[in-house]
């Protein structure tokens, strides 16, 4: 499997490969720290989501991290006392607001601001814009993954961990919640009771755990073989079908029944007799049509 390097904003904490298959890999690549996340590694995560949402040649993201750990969460001493006076012991105002500054949906930016594209802050963008992503992400977990970084595991389609892998929802740690899109993602695995209690008490559990919480897709012991493998189920697939399947599920998980099935309609009749989904019946009888690239999903406003 060819891998290539792709451009990003370039920072040296995100190494991010592609395949000529089209799974797009973003390592987490600051090792030395655990994969904290810093000012810049916010900016470059959010930069690389937002440049693979009108990417049609990618099929699927992988992130993962290097080193003994996913990502152990917020860079205090990066994000909070950096830039304006490295002596200074009070946080940096200038980074607190970068973070929390809510991003407007830029029209000329995505040629349209669909209502489904919802604005958050920089620091909610990181675990919430791989949500809207017409492709599946999915988080390779090992290590360590605490904080901001079990955020953005959250925000992944799938989740692929270490039994051994220690996970913590750890904010409360710092007198702080979860605000990186957990109220949003948590919401959709677990209970409520769950929910406050690992957010409350801030407490480490393992990967085994989290499965058995629903937190956790599979556990394995190499996770991104398992990753990599369903990766590579996934491109086989139309890339219309898998792109809507994704939106079929986050569009209707809270719906009411009837827009479950008008919306189930009406992704079906934009599937029904396109190009990639005859190819996809003619691979069942052994004719190899390739596929072309993904067609944007649309659906009628509500």
């Amino acid at each position: 499997m060819l891998r290539r390097a792709i451009s990003s904003r370039a920072f040296s904490s995100i190494c991010t490969t592609r395949t000529d298959s089209g799974i797009v890999n973003v390592k987490l690549n600051n090792p030395d720290k655990l994969n904290a996340l810093d000012l810049p590694t916010f900016e470059a995560l959010a930069d690389i989501a937002k440049s693979l949402r009108d990417d049609k040649g990618a099929r699927v993201v992988i992130i993962s991290g290097s080193g003994r750990a996913f990502c152990t969460g917020l860079n205090m001493k990066a994000v909070l006392f950096s830039n304006e006076s490295s002596s200074s012991a009070f946080p940096s105002i200038r980074n607190i607001s970068r973070l929390l500054e809510r991003s407007e949906i830029d029209p000329v930016e995505t040629g349209k601001a669909p209502p489904a594209l919802v604005a958050g802050n920089l620091a909610q963008n990181v675990g919430y814009l791989w949500r809207q992503l017409p492709i599946p992400v999915i988080a390779v977990l090992h290590g360590m993954c605490y904080g901001g970084g079990m955020q953005i595991a959250l925000g992944a389609d799938m989740r692929y961990s270490t039994p051994d892998c220690k996970l913590s929802i750890m904010e409360a740690k710092w007198g702080l919640i979860p605000d990186m899109s957990a109220s949003i993602t948590l919401r959709e695995l677990v209970r409520m009771d769950v929910a406050k209690e690992l957010t409350m008490t801030g407490r480490i559990f393992s990967g085994e755990e989290a499965m058995k919480l629903g937190l956790v897709t599979r556990c394995a012991e190499n996770p991104m073989d398992e990753a990599e493998k369903v990766a590579a189920e996934i491109i086989s697939r139309s890339p219309d079908s898998v792109a809507s399947t994704k939106k079929l599920f986050h569009d209707t998980w809270f719906s009411d029944e009837q827009r479950c099935l008008d919306v189930e309609t009406e992704l079906q009749k934009q599937l029904i007799g396109s190009w990639n989904q005859v190819a996809a019946s003619a691979r069942n009888v052994g004719i190899q049509v390739p596929y072309k690239k993904r067609n944007e999903v649309q659906l009628s406003e509500w």
